[in-house]
């Protein structure tokens, strides 16, 4: 166990040893994983080579895709042995690209059969029956087959010895974190004045009451509170909106978490992004809609002239024209739509709010296509889609300090690959109702407007929550807050920008076209897998660096983790031409390594 910065191993026999660092040196590194198939125990079948010369002149069965498969076929091939090497993937991604070279080399000239996406049905005394991804079978000589599949971590051991192993889970873990769902779910209920609003929100006080209390701060402080023009009294308007405490916990919570990353991570590139993503959050996203404008409204700089287009324009009036000019403010919060700022950064579809309005509002429909259609392209196109997910996007903000420790958590392999796809449905929902709400400004008489309503706010003709499926409640609500929140600790902090979020499903096709790449420096690659472990997005970057090619996987979000992380260096950001070709690598140092190195190595 760990106990103030050092391991405490207790022995057998009761004493204890304390240590920075512990190597378990059992004799075996884990279990040979298994064909599983009919002859697999037969003598001819082994899992390691010892000499191959015993086996020149003889048919040979190689099976897997790593270096040790691909180094046992090519010294088999070389030493006068018929070798066919079978493995199930399309390409050896897991091997390092010299070993791949070496394979292709001898099968180009006939010295080994290679069939790729191969596997093994049955092994018999004399051949093997291998079947390709179509399903057709064949059968090959076979005197000696050699299986090559890697081993299976001495796991038991290690949980015996009370050592947590990644990716296990408890019936108390599992309980802690639905609790933690249902607190998740109950604070995005109120916030949203959601399905408990009558039940239980409405008969609840809260902080917002609160400047009005602290009458004993004297006349001074109750005259700050009173007039709304002053920062005190805007301040202690905004404190009457749910969103304000959401935000300032939320912004905090960023700064808090953001504080401890940097500390973590003292790199440039860590300080520079943690910096940036914690002013997005907390100036546009906070500070501007909550206090500056409100303060500026009160003061009246949205009352005439160039302000008053502006503000007209961009957030509408609460009140009635005769009470906003005699200043008739409503109690319960600002006589504009100030939230409406946070348009100004989070694109469309991941803020639906300023576009799904009962009668279009122009100037925010401008705004949100320059945005996402115009300015995102060109900006992925130069820096890949972490220039809004690693940099700009308040989701990334959290992912990137809060959910920072939970990286290594992210679940790998094709199986949670296919989970990419949710955000894909999510962003035709979007642009379904898109169409419905043009639709229905189109032609109002259709009846269309209560339709929308129903399926993107879930409520029916008398304004009442009706429909939990609806898109505010089911995408933004469950999947963007609850699950996308409530897994940080269990799947890492990434799981909605990986698996949900509709913006990063379009900005994934934008992401085809970037120049943006995560380039390697193959000469330094030890293939120790570091860099894919802590990808939260769950990229395998590794199959990249160790063959040499640029990384463009368009799940990136450039959060530095993996160049970070890179024992030896080898990877950085860079762009590279059409042809894979390095275009430009970035001057801004994301690797500890190349910066004690004093600079970029050659890639």
């Amino acid at each position: 166990m760990r106990e103030g910065g050092a391991l405490t191993v207790k022995l057998e026999g009761g004493g204890t040893r304390r240590a920075r660092a512990v190597l378990i040196a059992i004799g075996r590194s884990g279990d040979f994983r298994r064909l599983g198939v009919p002859g697999e125990s037969l003598d001819h079948v082994h899992v390691r080579l010892h000499d191959p010369a015993d086996h020149a002149g003889r048919d040979v069965l190689v099976v897997g895709g790593g270096d040790s498969a691909l180094e046992a076929a090519s010294a088999l091939a070389e030493a006068g042995a018929r070798v066919t090497l079978a493995h199930r993937g399309a390409d050896f991604s897991r091997a390092r690209a010299e070993n791949a070279e070496r394979v292709q080399a001898l099968a180009s000239r006939g010295a080994l059969a290679l069939r790729l996406r191969t596997s093994v049905r049955e092994i018999t005394a004399t051949d093997a029956e291998l079947a390709d991804g179509a399903g057709e079978t064949a059968r090959v000589p076979a005197q000696s087959v050699f299986t090559f599949l890697g081993r299976e971590a001495p796991l038991a051991f290690l949980r015996r010895c009370g050592i947590r192993i990644a990716g296990d889970g408890s019936r108390a873990g599992w309980a802690a974190i639905a609790c933690f769902l249902v607190a998740l779910a109950a604070l995005y209920d109120w916030k949203s004045n959601g399905f408990l609003e009558r039940a239980l929100w409405s008969h609840l006080t809260w902080p917002g009451d609160a400047p009005q209390r602290l009458a004993s701060l004297g006349s001074w402080w109750e005259a700050q509170v009173a007039d709304r023009a002053t920062l005190v009294g805007t301040i202690a308007v905004s404190m009457k909106s749910r969103s304000f405490w959401y935000t300032l916990a939320y912004t905090s919570i960023v700064g808090l978490f953001g504080w401890q990353r940097v500390t973590v991570t003292p790199t440039p590139y860590v300080k520079k992004q943690t910096l940036t993503l914690f002013l997005v959050q907390a100036i546009p996203l906070f500070i501007l809609p909550e206090i500056v404008l409100p303060w500026l409204g009160y003061r009246g700089a949205f009352d005439s002239g160039v302000g008053a287009t502006i503000g007209d324009a961009l957030f509408e009036k609460y009140v009635s024209a005769a009470d906003y000019a005699a200043r008739h403010w409503p109690d319960w919060g600002h006589p504009r739509a100030y939230w409406r700022a946070y348009g100004f950064v989070l694109a469309w579809p991941l803020n639906v709010y300023n576009i799904f309005t009962e009668q279009p509002i122009w100037p925010w429909i401008a705004i949100g296509f320059l945005q996402t259609f115009v300015l995102l392209p060109l900006a992925i196109r130069r820096w890949g889609k972490g220039v809004y997910c690693g940099w700009i996007c308040s989701c990334g903000a959290l992912a990137e300090t809060l959910g920072d420790a939970q990286r290594t958590k992210m679940p790998h392999g094709p199986k949670w690959n296919r989970l990419n796809f949710v955000g894909q449905v999510f962003l035709a929902f979007a642009f379904a109702l898109l169409a419905l709400r043009v639709v229905s400004w189109a032609f109002p008489a259709t009846g269309l407007g209560s339709v929308f309503t129903l399926l993107m706010e879930g409520k029916d003709a008398q304004h009442r929550l009706v429909n939990p499926l609806s898109y505010k409640w089911f995408v933004d609500v469950l999947f963007g807050g609850v699950l996308g929140v409530g897994f940080y600790f269990k799947y890492s902090g990434r799981v909605w920008c990986r698996f949900a979020c509709p913006l990063a499903a379009l900005m994934h096709l934008y992401a085809r076209f970037s120049r943006f790449a995560i380039v390697p420096e193959k000469k330094k690659c030890i293939s120790c897998n570091v860099c894919t472990s802590v990808c939260h997005q769950g990229i395998d970057v590794m199959s990249f660096a160790n063959k040499g090619r640029p990384m463009q996987d368009p799940e990136c979000v450039r959060c530095s983790a993996c160049v970070n992380a890179c024992p030896t260096g080898v990877l950085q950001f860079g762009q590279v031409g059409t042809d894979g070709s390095i275009v430009s690598l970035d001057s801004l140092m994301a690797s500890p390594v190349r910066a004690r190195e004093g600079g970029r190595a050659k890639a």
